[in-house]
């Protein structure tokens, strides 16, 4: 049986390697001595899950009430200031904090239990569920010593920090399968989770010719069975992930979605891409990855591979139109107003996991579907072919069941993608894609086929605090509270953010705010409202989380305005107004 103890044991092993080899090697002879069952979970953990990816379930167990079972168990709940201070991160605090107790328990742990613990938690719901969530997390945390709790820690709010990126892991279970790297990644991208492929790769040959992974937390065997059955029931094939060259028929579970490396402008596409690309809209709304199995029915999954059928009827009778023909397509939903005109992003999440009064909710919040990619038709899957004939494809099939597509154009010169581009963002678009038309279709990857070239947001925000940092920026205040001009108010918080700057500026900053701290309270800095930064945004959005209302997504600094006083900083007002010029017109 598989120790808890052993896991947290190698994760500390892990954050003191720094060679990618010795990396690899140490988790994968760790995986080869557990069982295939047990080596599905540890795997899961090393990258920091404690769920089966594509699962519906989540823990909704936040870092805060982590850190409060743990201070409350070891009797620090007066010294976290101190404590979060003194720490690397998360995990270390919480180490910290469990070495306090008078004694420590003996490690009696499996992986099995920390992760049917972790699964039985996240399907507590209904009346008192946080209460009772949170009694589970401490009966479990109870039995942990220090060191599990720990890394218990890092695994529920997805930050390990010890070296073990997903792709990395990968090359470990190479190394415990005796595979090629190459082969495993080409698993991977079909198998979406890598817990099951870990446990694919554990398994016998004759066990393995049986049908897909099977999944490793409480239920998850069953979870398997059934997810082969309805492959099979779909007509779609449950290709055996260990066996690489059962690839051309689709898998019976969604595939990762493929991703876009970020460009500046469009001259950028024709030097990354060269000449032959195409240029689409790029929509504001939310993935989504649709398998139709023609009279068998649609399953629709988000981009975090959760599958959300019930959530929009929509696309499955849109998808009814396509008679028999089986497919799989990638594509964007968006919201769109009474008038059809498209909205922003946050508008569309107002539909997505909600399985209470759908048919109220359609109609408060109409939804539209685009696709802009077929992965696989009628049994054959599509993603090594070229992306100009998987679109051709995608076209035939989208013009025969009324299915929306993007606006597109194949740029001939710089000149008529630039126009493009204009148009898009006048027209109240995020951007354009661009996607070489030899690109093949790489599940989970992000290479170089697809770009994605956004219009730029900034706006001029005010430092109100900062938080300590973790890891590499231990010792630095590097996670800065960011507010707009609240006129006759103060300042009003609207985001969080620790991108943009180097190292010196995050140590000359350190100095900065620490000259003009007002109060601390655990791991942040409260300062006086003096130091301005240009902040880069994809969009706006609304948000209870902010007094202010609104919140930025994905906001970067991109530089230190020094020149700026804090009365020229930007307002609510301001905000508001941008927030509300994101409604996209359509073309």
């Amino acid at each position: 049986m598989g120790s808890f103890f052993d896991f947290a044991e190698v994760c500390q092993s892990l954050s003191q390697t720094s060679s990618r080899l010795q990396l690899a090697a140490t988790a994968g002879d760790f995986l080869a001595r557990l069982e295939p069952a047990e080596t599905a979970i540890a795997a899961r953990f090393m990258v920091g899950r404690a769920l089966e990816q594509g699962g519906e379930t989540r823990l909704n167990v936040s870092g805060r009430a982590v850190w409060k079972i743990a201070a409350a168990l070891g009797g620090a709940a007066d010294q976290g200031e101190e404590i979060f201070t003194a720490a690397a991160d998360f995990g270390e605090a919480v180490e910290m904090a469990m070495r306090l107790r008078s004694s420590e328990p003996e490690p009696t742990l499996s992986l099995s239990e920390v992760a049917r613990g972790f699964a039985e938690i996240a399907e507590v719901a209904g009346r008192n569920s946080r209460r009772r969530k949170l009694d589970g997390l401490n009966a479990l945390f109870a039995r942990m010593t220090a060191l599990e709790a720990k890394y218990a820690a890092k695994v529920l709010i997805g930050e390990m920090r010890h070296g073990m990126s997903e792709g990395l892991l990968l090359e470990a279970l190479a190394r415990m399968s005796d595979r090629p790297v190459a082969e495993v990644r080409r698993m991977h991208m079909l198998e979406g989770d890598v817990g099951r492929l870990a446990q694919a790769l554990r398994r016998p040959p004759e066990v393995a010719a049986m049908g897909a992974g099977g999944a490793s937390t409480a239920g998850g065997e069953a979870q398997s069975r059934r997810g082969d059955a309805a492959g099979a029931a779909r007509g779609i094939a449950a290709p055996d992930p260990a066996d690489a060259s059962n690839a051309a028929a689709p898998p019976a579970r969604p595939l990762r979605p493929m991703l876009a490396q970020p460009a500046d402008t469009v001259a950028d596409a024709f030097a990354i891409l060269g000449p032959r690309f195409a240029l689409e809209h790029k929509l504001d709304g939310t993935r989504v990855q649709i398998h139709h199995a023609g009279a068998a029915g649609t399953r629709i999954f988000s981009r975090r591979l959760n599958e959300i059928t019930p959530s929009l009827p929509e696309v499955a009778e849109a998808m009814a139109r396509m008679g028999g023909r089986r497919a799989i397509f990638d594509g964007e939903v968006i919201a769109v107003d009474p008038a059809g005109r498209p909205l922003a992003f946050q508008e569309v999440m107002r539909r997505f996991g909600r399985v209470r009064e759908v048919e109220r909710l359609r109609a408060e919040q109409p939804i539209e579907l685009y696709v802009f990619d077929l992965l696989a038709l009628d049994g054959e899957l599509l993603i090594d072919r070229p992306y100009a004939e998987r679109y051709d494809e995608l076209a035939q099939v989208a013009r025969e069941a009324g299915l929306g597509l993007a606006a597109r154009i194949l740029p001939a010169e710089l000149a008529e993608a630039e126009q493009f581009y204009a148009s898009a963002v006048a027209l109240g678009y995020e951007g354009v894609m661009a996607k070489a038309l030899g690109s093949r279709y790489t599940p989970g990857a992000r290479g170089r086929g697809w770009l994605k070239i956004k219009r730029a947001h900034t706006l001029d925000l005010v430092i109100v605090a900062a938080d300590w940092g973790y890891g590499r920026r231990h010792g630095w205040l590097s996670n800065y509270h960011l507010a707009v001009r609240d006129p006759g108010r103060g300042f009003a918080e609207v985001g969080k953010t620790f991108k943009g700057l180097s190292d010196e500026q995050f140590e000359q900053m350190t100095a900065r705010l620490l000259a003009l701290k007002t109060g601390e309270t655990r791991a942040t800095v409260m300062v006086r409202p003096q130091i301005v930064v240009e902040v880069a945004y994809s969009d706006i959005q609304r948000s209870s989380q902010y007094e202010s209302g609104m919140a930025l997504r994905f906001a970067r600094i991109v530089r230190i305005r020094a020149d700026k006083a804090v009365d020229e900083a930007d307002t609510l007002g301001t905000m508001v107004e941008a927030f509300e010029r994101q409604l996209v017109r359509p073309a």
